[in-house]
């Protein structure tokens, strides 16, 4: 059963809907950390905050860390090994070209800072991919804050109620929704047919 039939505009997710990090993060900071590796994350992930907004500098702050942690890799062959190693999920990218082939705009809306963005816009070829790139450093705010929604469907050019935005995360999910878009909630665990099943309840055929 179609839920609404006014969606022209489909949000997506990177991480966890598009593209993975194989073994995960923990696994691929494992070889310079050790046991220490989820400390390390969850301290370097709080401390990217302001600049997945697009304040700051990562990579030197990252580098402090690293140092503050005893690793004496440099930052950047880290930063490649970790935050670069991302596998698009050819599964999902069907489903953009699907989606893409049948009238809908197809979009990209992610929290990433200016690093990782722009290594994704250009070496994974999504600026090819998506008719509009969302990228949280460039708006200037992050999920799940609804303004990023709201600044999302301005870029888009799109009314919010026509967008449906697909994220593995609920609280992302709930911000969206107060900002006046549809939204669902997603993950690669599921499997691609639930991902079109949700689209299809919405009225958004990606077959």
């Amino acid at each position: 059963m179609r839920e609404t039939a006014n969606v022209r505009h489909v949000l997506l997710d990177a991480d966890g809907v598009l593209q993975e990090l194989p073994g995960g993060w923990y696994v691929a900071m494992e070889p310079y950390l050790g046991e220490r590796a989820r400390e390390f994350l969850h301290r370097t992930w709080k401390d990217e905050l302001p600049m997945l907004a697009g304040r700051g500098d990562y990579l030197p702050l990252l580098a402090a860390t690293l140092r503050e942690f005893g690793v004496g890799v440099p930052v950047g062959e880290v930063y490649d090994a970790v935050w670069k190693n991302i596998v698009v999920v050819e599964e999902s990218l069907e489903v953009v070209r699907r989606l893409r082939r049948n009238g809908y705009g197809v979009h990209l809306g992610t929290n990433q800072e200016q690093y990782r963005g722009g290594y994704m816009r250009t070496n994974l070829g999504y600026d090819e991919l998506f008719d509009v790139s969302c990228y949280s450093h460039e708006l200037g705010v992050a999920k799940p804050d609804p303004g990023f929604f709201v600044a999302a469907g301005q870029r888009i050019g799109a009314d919010l109620g026509t967008v449906l935005f697909i994220d593995d995360t609920a609280l992302n999910v709930d911000g969206a929704r107060e900002a006046g878009m549809l939204a669902e909630q997603w993950d690669l665990t599921q499997g691609h047919e639930v991902l079109v099943e949700l689209l299809a309840k919405h009225g958004v055929s990606a077959r």
